[in-house]
This record gives C-alpha cells, structure tokens and sequence, in this order.
C-alpha cells in the first residue's frame, strides 16, 4: 500500500521561506508525477506545484518565482521550497502521486503565514 508523509509545515512569518517534504513508501521512480496541492479554508484545492518523472516542472501561477519543486528518487521524496511566502499561501498542503493504477495522497500539512 502507497503512503504519502508529509513534513515540514508549520508558522512563519511574511518572507520567511519553508521546505515542505513529502515521503514515500515506495520507491517513486514508477510514479508518472508527484507535486504539491493545497486547500485554503473555504477554498476548492489547488495544483502548486508538479514534478513529472520526465520533463520540466508544472508550477501555479501564484507561486512561480516563489516555490520549487524537486524530487530524489533515490530517497523516495519529493520537495517544495517555499520562499518569499505570503499570507495568501496560508493552507493545507497534501502530497500527491500518480502512477498508471491510482491517485495517491498524504494526510497533508498545515501551513499558516502570519506575523
């Protein structure tokens, strides 16, 4: 069974950046792409950010220049560096995975920007 663990949330203030991680149990070198997603309260979730196993990342609009994702297949994570953060990027944010059987899902982290 795929597990999804996400780490790395927490309180920042304005500025401040975060690195979110996200651990898988298996190996991600089968999974077609992994990326960031996340759900403000009263707000449908959004992509942030996808790393596809091949070609170039897939990043939102409102974070680009900001976030960056990356993945270590050989540690089975993916990344998302968050810089220059903001209040709106204030959220849960889910890990998530794709492979040719399923859609894959962590527990999600809290994220809260403020000062």
């Amino acid at each position: 069974q795929v597990q999804l663990v996400e780490s790395g949330g927490g309180l920042v203030q304005p500025g401040g950046s975060l690195r979110l991680s996200c651990l898988a149990s298996v190996s991600i070198f089968g999974f077609n792409a992994m990326g960031w997603h996340r759900q403000a309260p009263g707000k449908q979730r959004e992509l942030v950010a996808q790393a596809p196993s091949r070609g170039f990342p897939n990043i939102a609009d409102s974070v680009k220049g900001r976030f960056t994702i990356s993945r270590d297949n050989a540690k089975n994570t993916v990344y998302l560096q968050m810089n220059s953060l903001k209040p709106e990027d204030t959220a849960v944010y889910y890990c998530h995975a794709a492979n040719s059987v399923s859609d894959y899902w962590g527990q999600g982290t809290q994220v809260t920007v403020s000062s």
